[in-house]
C-alpha cells in the first residue's frame, strides 16, 4: 500500500461521517457520537498526514507550494471543529457550522484526490510512498485509539 492509498481509506471515512452528521438534529446521542467519531477521524488523519505526506514534501522546492495550501485547509477544518465544540448541540446555528466543515472537508478531500496527490506522486519515489504509508497508518492508529478530549484542547 502506497500513502494516498492508506489516505484514501480515511478520506472515506470523512466523507461518510460528515454527511451522515448533517442528517441529525437537537442534542441527540445520535449527533454527539458522530461528532466525536468525525472528529476523531479528522484528527488521527491530520496528524499522520501532516507528519508523513505533507512534512516531507515541503522538504521539496516542488512541493512546498501545495503544501503550505493543504495545511491552510487543515487550519480551517480546525476553526470549525473548535466552534463546533463550543457551540451547544441543541443551537440552531450548530448545524450551519457543520454543514460549513462538511462542505469544507469534501472540497479539501476532493483538491487531494484529483490535484494534490497527483503531484506528490510525482515528487515521492515509490519507496518513499509505502514507507510514508506505513508511517502514517502507524500515527493515524495510534491517535485513534487515544483519548480525545486529551488531544483537543
Amino acid at each position: 500500500m502506497n500513502i494516498f492509498e492508506a489516505l484514501r481509506q480515511s478520506h472515506e471515512k470523512q466523507r461518510e461521517l460528515a454527511e451522515q452528521l448533517l442528517h441529525t438534529s437537537g442534542d441527540t446521542p445520535e449527533r454527539r457520537e458522530l461528532f466525536d467519531r468525525l472528529k476523531n477521524e479528522l484528527f488521527a488523519h491530520a496528524v499522520g498526514e501532516d507528519r508523513y505526506l505533507y512534512i516531507p514534501l515541503m522538504m521539496t522546492d516542488s512541493g512546498l507550494n501545495i503544501s503550505r495550501h493543504a495545511l491552510a485547509e487543515h487550519h480551517k477544518m480546525d476553526e470549525l471543529l473548535e466552534q463546533l465544540t463550543d457551540t451547544e448541540f441543541s443551537n440552531p446555528g450548530w448545524l450551519a457550522i457543520a454543514k460549513k466543515l462538511a462542505e469544507t472537508v469534501h472540497h479539501h478531500l476532493q483538491e487531494e484526490e484529483h490535484g494534490f496527490f497527483q503531484q506528490a506522486g510525482k515528487i515521492l519515489d515509490a519507496k518513499q510512498k509505502e514507507t510514508l504509508a506505513t508511517q502514517y497508518l502507524a500515527e493515524y492508529q495510534k491517535y485513534k485509539k487515544a483519548d480525545k478530549d486529551s488531544l483537543t484542547g
